[in-house]
């Protein structure tokens, strides 16, 4: 889950590498390095704890020099962060240098035995393995050294290597672990992702497993692991330089929320243009007969992925009638599920390279599933492994906690569900109008709740300084809740549970008191009148309450309060308030998940936290 950034031209390569670490920061903020290549035949390494302004300023007190040269922000996985287990790693004689985002499972083996023969380690990681390998072999050819020392790697990675005895090359390998190659006009790039390296190109080659490249300001040579020559389709970024910058805006996660209406009109266009014609589906790989065939649909996913495969599960039930489940990637894999024929397993994940999902992918399709992806990242790991792809269509998504990527990846769920729906010819052609007639007002509601962010922020204000929160729903928005309570503690740090109202009796209920704020999500529909019934026991023990409701829902705000209460007791005082546009109950999670994202990123703002940043946390898990 690091961030790798390397450079091959006549500029000069730390400037070029510590721009690039910027938009890959979302990546690990443990601590940063960068390595060049000097004039004079050396290597030069310069290493920092924390974010990379501490590196920035390292930088404008002692410069680097040099315009060959690799880069790498770090999410600790093995050793703590320290200037001594930061990337870049050298190798023992100081004349080559690695960076690597992934994990090496034997390297204690690999340790073990290069040390045996003199080898000198300087720090606790799995990657330095990599530098006194490729010390090791290299007699002169770069390329070789790293192939050979790849063959001895087991697990995931992606490396960039440079030497100071192979001046003017950079050699770049992965397997299981993201890494694209920029092509510029005298000068190349590697980047663990392409916003890294958007400002600089928007022609990439997108590096698939065991496949090595061999750099040079004046050309890209990618091979297999054999050195047989790979000849790639260069792959143009879709989007422009300057959509992974935040604008007027003053973090990365508030941009995106506010990106959220276009990129609805995105993710509908080319799907559903009209209330009175069927969706439609390009990518997806799949026929009518197969859709008709399919017993069982399988969502699985990690983490905010997770959650929109549980809306999956509800929707491809209800609409499609179509027996579903949603797991959790990591442990869809532990119960070693039976997969039967014509069983439809939905991959979902924001990056496409998520180190669970993938595992999770691969199991499914071992046992005999199709395979779809709903990703937004082109011609990632799980793009390139799925029969067939719905892309979200959400562009770059940099702030660590997932927004815009998180309401598409519903959104894109649900057409694929009403798409099956009118193939089975399982939903009434009312029902698909009524659906459909929501869908393409998405845009214009999502707006409208953009422009009730001071509404939102007046709730944040009244509870930022709790130390705990309830989430409560049923049905459709019980992924609602889970969300929002994910995106509070991911990053206000609030303690923030999820749990379905109808478990209220069945123990949370014993929390409930003036220091937790509850949260309870309920738009009009099938269960209503349950939520209503929930908030008054939530009231009765003095519970701080937030509602969500449909907009002219006049009752819920007074739901609970006793009239007779004292002015200072909790039961005595409405409900605090977020609204939302009415809208057909399959469509309320993605409505209902901007006020929830509004929420968490106030209360963080309110809290002085790393919003873009949290701790601990990382944007694309690429380990297991």
């Amino acid at each position: 889950m690091c961030g790798i950034v390397g450079y091959v031209g006549t500029r000069q390569a730390p400037d070029i590498c510590l721009a690039g670490l910027r938009r890959l920061e979302y990546r690990g903020y443990d601590s940063a390095g960068i390595c060049v290549v000097t004039d004079g035949g050396d290597l030069d390494l310069r290493k920092v704890v924390g974010k990379l302004d501490v590196m920035q300023e390292s930088l404008d007190e002692q410069p680097l020099v040099g315009s060959v040269g690799i880069g790498h922000t770090r999410w600790a996985t093995h050793g703590k962060p320290s200037v001594e287990n930061s990337h870049p790693h050298l190798s023992t004689n100081g004349r080559i240098a690695v960076v690597h985002n992934g994990i090496i499972e034997n390297y204690q083996e690999l340790r073990a035995q290069l040390e045996s023969e003199g080898f000198v380690f300087k720090s606790q990681t799995d990657t330095e393995v990599m530098a006194h390998l490729v010390e090791k072999y290299y007699d002169g050819d770069l390329r070789e050294a790293a192939r050979k020392a790849v063959l001895d790697l087991q697990g995931a990675f992606a490396f960039g290597i440079i030497c100071a005895d192979s001046p003017d090359e950079m050699i770049a390998v992965r397997r299981f672990s993201p890494l694209v190659v920029g092509i510029g006009e005298g000068e190349n790039y590697i980047a663990s992702d392409m916003g890294a390296i958007r400002a600089e190109t928007d022609k990439v080659y997108v590096i698939g497993d065991d496949e090595l490249c061999l750099i040079t300001r004046d050309g890209i040579e990618i091979t297999d692991l054999e050195l047989n020559a790979i000849d790639r389709e260069v792959y143009v970024i879709p989007w422009p330089a300057d959509a992974a910058a935040k604008g007027e805006h003053p973090k990365f996660m508030h941009k995106e929320i506010f990106e959220q209406p276009d990129a609805i009109r995105a993710c509908l266009a080319g799907r559903l243009s009209s209330a009175d014609k069927p969706i439609t589906f390009e990518n997806i790989n799949l026929t009518e007969d197969e859709i008709k065939s399919f017993k069982r649909v399988v969502f699985t996913a990690c983490g905010t992925a997770y959650h929109a495969g549980v809306v999956g599960r509800f929707l491809m039930e209800r609409v499609a009638k179509i027996p579903s489940d949603a797991d959790l990637a990591a442990e869809l894999q532990q119960r070693d599920p039976v997969v039967l024929d014509d069983t439809l397993c939905v991959i979902v994940s924001q990056s496409g390279e998520t180190a669970d999902t993938l595992e999770g992918l691969r199991a499914m399709k071992a046992k005999g599933s199709k395979i779809v992806g709903v990703i937004n990242v082109v011609d990632s790991s799980i793009a390139r492994e799925s029969d067939g792809v719905a892309y979200i269509q959400a562009g770059p998504e940099i702030g660590v906690a997932s927004t815009k990527a998180y309401s598409l990846q519903i959104l894109t769920i649900e057409l694929l569900a009403l798409y099956f729906a009118e193939i089975r010819g399982t939903v009434s052609p009312e029902e698909a109008r009524e659906i459909k007639e929501c869908l393409l007002r998405l845009p214009e509601d999502a707006q409208t709740l953009l422009e009730r962010e001071d509404d939102v922020l007046a709730v944040a204000k009244k509870h930022y300084d709790k130390s705990s929160a309830l989430y409560l729903a049923r049905g459709v928005n019980l992924p609602s809740a889970m969300e929002g309570a994910l995106k509070l503690k991911e990053i206000s740090y609030i303690h923030a549970e999820a749990y379905s109202a109808g478990e209220m009796k069945h123990g949370p209920i014993a929390l409930v008191g003036p220091d937790m704020f509850v949260l309870s999500i309920a738009p009009e529909g099938p269960t209503y009148d349950e939520m209503i019934g929930n908030i008054m026991e939530i009231k009765a023990r003095s519970g701080p309450m937030v509602a969500v409701a449909y907009d002219g829902d006049e009752k819920i705000e007074q739901t609970g309060v006793d009239p007779d209460a004292d002015p200072s007791d909790i039961a005595g005082r409405p409900n605090d308030m977020i609204y939302v546009p009415k809208t057909h109950e399959y469509v309320s999670p993605i409505t209902i998940a901007i006020p929830l994202q509004l929420l968490a990123y106030h209360m963080a703002d309110l809290r002085g936290e790393h919003i873009d940043q949290p701790r601990n946390l990382a944007k694309t898990v690429t380990v297991k």
